[in-house]
């Protein structure tokens, strides 16, 4: 598969234009309903297909399976990043109105990350083959270890990566509305939605870790591997806030996932010995994800929407307007002494 410069600078740019699209239409912290995030996930699912048609018929049936296939294994990957993003957010009591300035930031960061491990994944893959294998047995293991794992929940306000922060990074324990960063009595602290915000992308490095190797399984073209993460990823903050509140229905998930991971292992593992076509792997991935989802669905039939619930990571208030008035410049020009002379 060719791709010219041209052709990643488009797709980047199509990237760029939408996330631009997607600040202006939120720029005013706002609570996101069900139906605002439903619609905006149809945009999102809309453009990754789209791009996926494009690939078809430019490259072929080949590479517009392989594509497909990987959007759909980090579409559902992404579902799990999800709920892990509604225990942050319920652990740290971020106000609904401010936690898609967080996503949207944490997007920003996971693209870069994403782009930065799919580059080196590779280049490794291309220099030294047998690293397939490698990732192969890496995925089996993850799915092993999700299966073993799928009841137990995680604890934010336990994480080292938040002591690390705490311990180094003045923080308040107040939320000044969307602001990251303010200046309080000349000094210069982070708020807690700063620490939520690195929380937010430390998980998913940790995600990108188990799915990026599961796109490598069904296609070694780094271009198709990027497209079916980014595309994935941009309609992650929609999918939050139409799933967020349903995490408690989908029990069979984790276990569905970790049959993926353990397919696409495998799949991976037989590369020399077994053909299996993009046809086929696409079939059985969408199977696993609809087999989990459907009996996630009948199994908890009647239970409705619900917040999440997490054990506290601290008291955390939000300032008043006149709090956030009384805040000094967060970029003051530094008094020189000829300043203060003149004064």
């Amino acid at each position: 598969m060719d791709v010219p410069l041209a052709g990643w600078l488009a797709v980047l740019g199509v990237i760029m234009a939408m996330l631009a699209i997607d600040l202006v239409a939120h720029r005013k912290a706002h609570v996101i309903g069900v139906r605002e995030a439903a619609a905006w996930s149809a945009v999102w699912v809309l453009c990754g297909v789209a791009f996926g048609v494009v690939v078809w018929n430019l490259y072929g049936a080949e590479f517009g399976q392989q594509y497909f296939a990987g959007y759909l294994i980090e579409k559902s990957l992404a579902v799990d990043n999800v709920f892990v993003w509604a225990i942050i957010f319920a652990a740290f009591a971020v106000p609904r109105a401010y936690q898609h300035r967080v996503l949207f930031f944490g997007v920003l960061g996971a693209l870069a990350f994403r782009g930065a491990f799919i580059a080196a994944g590779a280049a490794i893959i291309d220099r030294y083959s047998w690293v397939l294998y490698v990732f192969a047995a890496f995925l089996i293991y993850t799915g092993y270890r999700m299966i073993r794992q799928r009841s137990e929940h995680i604890h934010p306000e336990n994480s080292r990566v938040l002591r690390v922060f705490r311990r180094l990074v003045p923080t308040t324990d107040v939320y000044y509305g969307q602001r990251f960063v303010v200046r309080r009595a000349g000094a210069l602290l982070a708020t807690p939605l700063l620490a939520v915000l690195v929380l937010v992308e430390v998980t998913d490095i940790i995600f990108a870790v188990d799915s990026i190797p599961a796109v490598f399984a069904v296609t070694d073209e780094a271009f198709l591997v990027f497209t079916a993460n980014a595309f994935a990823i941009l309609g992650l903050r929609a999918m939050y806030f139409l799933l967020a509140d349903l995490m408690h229905r989908f029990v069979y998930l984790k276990v569905g996932l970790a049959v993926v991971m353990v397919w696409v292992g495998v799949k991976m593992l037989l590369l020399d010995l077994v053909y299996i076509p993009t046809t086929v792997s696409l079939a059985v991935v969408s199977a696993i994800i609809a087999v989990a989802v459907i009996a996630s669905l009948r199994r908890t039939k009647g239970q409705g929407r619900r917040s999440v619930v997490a054990s506290a990571a601290g008291a955390f208030g939000s300032a008043s307007e006149e709090e956030v008035a009384a805040l000094d410049p967060l970029w003051s020009r530094r008094r020189t002494g000829a300043d203060a002379r003149r004064d």
